[in-house]
């Protein structure tokens, strides 16, 4: 996982509450088994219509939000269903950080695994940025994840609170498998100890695997 410290990108608006992970990444799309390659298919029903063809009504088809990698959006973004495809989707669009006044629990511990920052801000402060993406072509921010703050060439400056262990993980790039690695050590030690693997009979005893 690429560790998050300071990004600075382009943010794009998503002017929409409730947006549902069957939005993020419709279901006919999930069959993929690589995490890559999402991308393409990210609020697929928004962004196309019914040929195939770009709707340029939807944000992210404007040419002043092209290559944003920071999504601003409403309340309860990532509700629905608990599939991590929708991150998966968002990080392979170019996502790395995604600001809105609340997140779907689920989602919102995914993004942490998938290197993805949802940074939940009050809404007064949401919709002050909403404000200022509108007037500003090209808008940009700068999140500095080492001392949570959050600012742009305006003079505006933000706090944020981020959980320590989750800031951690992504200021290090630690996904769980790779936190779980760092014991690799200890792990093989265990191990080592126990050359042998025991399974329990119908009786309840232990008998050592591949005996009956």
């Amino acid at each position: 996982m690429e560790p998050l410290k300071t990004h600075t990108g382009k943010v794009a608006p998503l002017d929409r509450v409730n947006v549902d992970t069957d939005q993020i990444i419709p279901k006919q799309f999930l069959k993929r088994i690589e995490r890559t390659g999402f991308g393409q298919f990210l609020f697929y029903d928004w962004r196309y219509d019914e040929k195939g063809n770009p709707n340029p009504d939807f944000v992210l088809n404007q040419e002043r939000y092209r290559g944003a990698s920071i999504l601003l959006t409403r309340n309860n973004f990532g509700c629905g269903s608990s599939r991590e495809h929708a991150p998966w989707a968002l990080l392979d669009y170019g996502f790395r950080v995604i600001i809105a006044p609340s997140f779907a629990d689920i989602f919102y511990n995914n993004c942490f695994k998938n290197g993805i920052l949802p940074l939940a801000l009050p809404e007064e402060q949401v919709e002050e940025l909403f404000r200022r993406t509108e007037e500003h072509d090209g808008y940009e921010l700068t999140v500095d994840l080492e001392n949570c703050r959050l600012s742009d060439r305006y003079g505006l400056q933000l706090s944020f609170e981020v959980d320590e262990y989750r800031r951690q993980c992504l200021l290090q790039g630690l996904d769980d498998i790779a936190i779980t690695l760092q014991l690799e050590d200890k792990i093989a030690a265990y191990e080592a100890r126990y050359p042998e693997y025991y399974l329990l009979d119908p009786e309840g005893e232990a008998v050592r695997e591949g005996t009956s």
